[in-house]
């Protein structure tokens, strides 16, 4: 069973809004005391918490799916619903928060910093809160929008200072056992670390921490081995370590070659946008700061070969320590190494001020109306798609079981301007109207010539407008109206066609017209005869 995961997929959903209520106030001796519904409560919200304690995205991976609770409903009296509880879900110090497309989200390096990844769906208002000076007793309340669902991907990258990179049992997790109080699990044999380890160094007084990915062998970029997987958790530090084992007993290794193949995997590897150095710009990983350890100088076989290999790394440019993670020889001298590159960093990023993005202001245009609309075609007849945030939202708040619900979205979407539009693009009565994405709302428009506010004179929940609707065919009801003539027409074709083959026609199809009346009134009977 997995006991340490560093990449999840998580589907988040925030909770969904309560309903307004519809309610009147009503007291002794008085019958109508005017509309006192509550609002909905807001659906709660799901965030992603920074939590110091947690070292792992293991509970994700086993429970996938969360989501935040919902908005109570309103009720009478204006008591308002209660608001959904929000949903803390707590991640790794380094969490980075990307879409499915892989675009970075967030960037969650400090504790207790905070991503809403689904907004709570906000609650729907009462008809308390919808009345005004002309709908002074509103029939009808809003209801909740469901609250924000997404996928959202984390990924765990460990913060650390100096990362240690090797092949497999080059020593790499004796040498962070030696160095701090960590105690990851050390054998003798190959890829026995399996996760990132931390430890933390004290040298003089500069504490930084290393970082231990699993080993590294020729052809990790293309899936061999486990290292390359775990490479995203060294690319916040500032220096690399590279440990190379001088005491190896396998015949086709030596320090050199390993130092090549491990250079070559590194430049492979592709550093996430998500790191970026002290000048804010993505440093590769074998472009920064890098220190070779010799390892197992304890051994004669690895004493001798440490010095044979030095000269040539020292030649390259490499600042070269020999070290045993075993007798503690050249530990001292190696973290102080490390302390001065890590405080060079930290003084690097000092000095630079912080990139503070200059606030753009994107102001109204004049002619902005807040929706579009695109005419379309489906099954040969136009279908005018109407898109925008107003829209979509008031058609999710419209209870379409309420008629006086449905004049009020009227009334709102002939202020908004979208009827003005429809005539614009040459919308007809009867068309087909779509409020939202393939998912959306399809109705027959019927433009609204007058208000619904002034018309008080229907009942509570009603809407006069709605009245003669029943008397005007449906889109349904022209399209069979169609169909009967159509297939009148063919069963007339057909008849006219077996009559011409039985030889029943002696004369013009126009004349044989002509004399039917005739024939019904019994004027022409002499003639046939």
């Amino acid at each position: 069973m997995a006991s340490f995961v560093d990449r999840v997929v998580l589907h988040v959903s925030g909770g969904t809004g309560g309903h307004g209520c519809v309610s009147v106030h009503r007291e002794k001796f008085k019958p109508l005391g005017g509309p006192d519904g509550g609002n909905g409560g807001n659906g709660g919200d799901v965030i992603l918490r920074v939590d110091s304690q947690t070292t792992t995205l293991l509970d994700y991976h086993h429970a996938p799916h969360r989501h935040a609770t919902n908005g109570g409903p309103g009720m009478g009296d204006w008591r308002g619903g209660k608001n959904g509880e929000t949903l803390i879900l707590p991640v790794p110090v380094g969490t980075v928060v990307k879409s499915k497309s892989g675009e970075v989200l967030a960037d969650l390096v400090g504790d207790g910093d905070e991503y809403i990844a689904a907004a709570g769906g906000i609650g729907g208002l009462g008809n308390a809160a919808l009345s005004s000076q002309k709908r002074r007793a509103p029939g009808f309340a809003l209801l909740g929008i469901e609250g924000e669902s997404s996928d959202v991907v984390l990924e765990l990258k460990s913060i650390a200072d100096i990362a240690l990179v090797g092949f497999p049992s080059a020593g790499k997790s004796s040498l962070i056992a030696a160095m701090s109080a960590a105690r990851p699990k050390i054998a003798d044999y190959p890829f026995t670390t399996l996760i990132p380890n931390l430890g933390v160094v004290q040298a003089g007084e500069v504490r930084f921490t290393i970082a231990d990915v699993p080993g590294l062998i020729e052809g990790a970029s293309e899936g061999k081995g486990l290292g390359h997987h775990f490479l995203r958790h060294v690319e916040r530090c500032a220096a690399l370590v590279h440990v190379l084992d001088c005491g190896t007993l396998e015949s086709d290794r030596d320090p050199l070659s390993d130092l090549s193949i491990i250079e070559t995997e590194l430049e492979k590897y592709a550093v996430d946008m998500s790191y970026s150095g002290a000048d804010g710009e993505v440093v590769p990983l074998n472009h920064r700061p890098r220190l070779v350890a010799l390892n197992k100088v304890d051994l004669p076989d690895g004493k001798d070969m440490a010095e044979f290999v030095r000269p040539e790394l020292e030649s390259r440019g490499y600042r070269v320590f020999e070290i045993s993670a075993t007798s503690h020889e050249g530990l001292r001298q190696l973290g102080f190494a490390m302390a001065e590159i890590v405080q060079a960093a930290r003084d690097a990023v000092a000095a630079t001020p912080p990139k503070v993005a200059a606030p753009v202001l994107r102001p109204r245009a004049v002619n902005e109306t807040g929706f579009t609309i695109r005419r379309e075609e489906k099954g040969l007849e136009p279908l005018f798609r109407v898109q925008g945030e107003k829209p979509v939202r008031w058609v999710k708040q419209t209870d379409f079981t309420n008629e006086e619900a449905i004049g009020y979205l009227a009334d709102r979407l002939a202020k908004l301007g979208v009827e003005n539009e429809l005539f614009k693009q040459g919308a007809k009565p009867g068309d087909m109207v779509v409020i939202g994405d393939d998912d959306g709302v399809v109705f027959d428009w019927e433009p609204t010539m007058m208000a619904g506010a002034e018309l008080l004179a229907s009942p509570r929940g009603t809407d006069v407008r709605f009245a003669d609707i029943g008397d005007r065919p449906t889109r349904g009801q022209k399209r069979d109206e169609q169909q009967e003539r159509r297939d009148a027409k063919a069963a007339a074709r057909a008849e006219l066609e077996a009559e011409r083959k039985a030889g029943i026609w002696t004369e013009s199809v126009s004349g044989r017209r002509a004399r039917q009346p005739l024939k019904e009134s019994g004027l022409g009977a002499d003639d046939d005869e």
